[in-house]
């Protein structure tokens, strides 16, 4: 559950970060993602590996999935509930990912968790609006 809470508490920088430009979006995510991985890896030496008390690396996964999504709360949480089964299920390559030392395990986990649940976020939106551009 905190990583759950975790998630929820992103969706605030979230919505700050939608403001930027898309490079501004990304350059924003990739920064945030490699401080992940070093406060996790780090995290981790004191309180064991993946703690659940360790959720920024829910932070970088919501911001992937929701990563130019509309400002509309049926996508949002539709993308957030995407992000949240696929975080905790753990379907390849997601699972292998989390096999990776230190940092990089808990935070790439959650990162390919997240761009994985845009795709399908992405095919849902198409099919609810018919295809449309």
């Amino acid at each position: 559950m905190p990583g759950t809470w975790g998630t929820l508490a992103a969706l605030p920088l979230w919505w700050l970060l939608q403001h930027l430009s898309p490079w501004g979006y990304v350059l924003a995510l990739a920064l945030l993602t490699a401080a992940s991985i070093g406060i996790t890896g780090l995290a981790q030496e004191y309180l064991g590996p993946d703690h659940p008390s360790i959720v920024l690396d829910e932070v970088v996964g919501l911001l992937a999935a929701l990563a130019w999504v509309p400002l509309l709360w049926p996508w949002v949480l539709t993308g957030f509930t995407l992000f949240r089964l696929l975080d905790i299920g753990k379907p390849f390559p997601i699972k292998d990912c989390e096999r990776l030392p230190g940092g990089w395990g808990v935070t790439l986990d959650d990162l390919v968790a997240g761009v994985m649940a845009r795709g399908l976020l992405e095919v849902i939106m198409k099919v609810v609006s018919g295809g449309g551009n």
